[in-house]
């Protein structure tokens, strides 16, 4: 009996899990996530590795070992990912992994267009991406890289900020998660997001855009990694 009341307890609480709410919306990525845990069945990562997890940004980062070299990298990014589809993967993109840190970029939630979430929405996802990396992973840090400013979504700025401010706050005060702020790197004396640092569709990034990236993520890791 008792074995049942679990059984049913267990069912109830998956079902109404945030990562079965939104399985749904996000199985078209189910190729590409595929093809990425594949790739643990035929590379080995060292346990010090540092985990970058989120959107394209993630993705389209070429030389990112390089890049971030000395440290050993794992590179998880996938598509034009939001964070209801980084927390669905996030079981079989991250769980499965030893590594010193993760990195986490997402910045497709509030892009002016169709689907936007408000930044209250974008604090209460990140919340609960933070609650299911922590399920396996109890004291590796997080570090949140600030949504950067781009030209494309630049009229949205104010709200992304919004977003970027709340997830800013709630890492000051709790162990173990960071932030990482880049907006004033990215930005120029104009006060908007410098050209050279992005493509032609001026949302991603260049390698020198990537370089910067690369300097400000080091540097976090630097001083918070004990």
């Amino acid at each position: 009996m008792k074995n049942l009341i679990l059984a049913a307890l267990l069912w109830v609480l998956f079902s109404c899990s945030p990562a079965k709410k939104y399985a749904e919306s996000s199985k078209h990525w189910e190729k590409e996530i595929s093809e990425l845990v594949k790739q643990d069945e035929t590379r080995v990562y060292p346990d010090n590795s540092i985990l970058f997890i989120g959107s394209s940004s993630i993705r389209l980062w070429d030389n990112i070992e390089k890049d971030m070299a000395p440290y050993p990298v794992i590179q998880r990014g996938f598509g034009g990912s939001n964070l209801r589809d980084v927390l669905v993967y996030e079981d079989r993109l991250v769980n499965p992994h030893k590594f010193r840190a993760v990195v986490v970029f997402v910045a497709n939630d509030i892009h002016g267009g169709k689907g936007d979430i408000t930044p209250e929405e974008v604090f209460k996802l990140y919340t609960q991406l933070v609650k299911s990396i922590r399920k396996e992973h109890k004291k590796e840090p997080i570090f949140w890289v600030q949504i950067t400013p781009t030209e494309s979504r630049w009229h949205m700025w104010d709200k992304i900020q919004q977003a970027n401010t709340l997830i800013k706050n709630y890492t000051e005060k709790h162990k173990n998660l960071y932030y990482i702020e880049t907006a004033p790197a990215f930005l120029g004396a104009d006060g908007k997001p410098r050209k050279e640092y992005f493509r032609e569709d001026k949302l991603h990034q260049t390698q020198k855009g990537y370089d910067v990236w690369a300097a400000l993520i080091k540097k976090s890791l630097n001083e918070n990694l004990k």
